[in-house]
């Protein structure tokens, strides 16, 4: 079995669970996320705990408890805190711009790239090298971020480009004669 599947998902005050026969729904403060229940996993609700234990007879119960659990636990925190993704544009006339839903990016391109947010995802520019993705969900808002990132990835020569906050690009050193 899944040593991460070992630990309950603690329910915080605000926060409420819903089970089905094929999905569970979390209400939180933020919103509400609904992930599909994997059938190699049975969930047991035990007062503010979540439980994900493997069926009996399932080739992969034991992997998927974990992932199930983990996917939980992070639908919990997305209802309660928020997830975020910092990007930063390296680069000479690099910029951003949101708008709305929107965000307007000049990578060096001839033409302006814009890319639109999906419904849940909020976009701000606190300068116009910085984007900040926020959202719910967290696969959804670092889909997000791997998309805008995908428009100008950092080259390796002079790291100019598009990259999340906490990323080091390593430099390759230039031809010698």
């Amino acid at each position: 079995m899944s040593r991460i599947a070992k630990y309950p998902v603690e329910l915080p005050k605000g926060v409420e669970a819903v089970l089905s026969e094929s999905d569970i729904s979390i209400k939180g403060p933020l919103g509400t996320l609904t992930q599909f229940m994997l059938p190699a996993v049975k969930i047991e609700r035990d007062g503010d705990m979540l439980q994900c234990r493997a069926v009996a007879g399932a080739d992969n119960g034991g992997a998927m408890s974990g992932t199930m659990r983990a996917l939980i636990n992070n639908m919990v925190l997305g209802v309660t805190k928020g997830f975020e993704k910092k990007l930063t544009l390296i680069g000479v006339g690099y910029r951003a711009q949101a708008q709305g839903d929107k965000l307007n990016l000049s990578l060096g391109f001839s033409h302006p790239v814009v890319h639109e947010m999906p419904k849940g995802i909020k976009v701000e520019t606190p300068t116009q090298t910085e984007v900040l993705i926020k959202g719910i969900s967290k696969q959804l808002v670092g889909q997000v971020a791997a998309e805008v990132r995908a428009y100008r990835s950092p080259e390796p020569y002079k790291g100019k480009g598009v990259r999340y906050a906490d990323e080091k690009v390593a430099l390759k050193e230039t031809k010698k004669k």
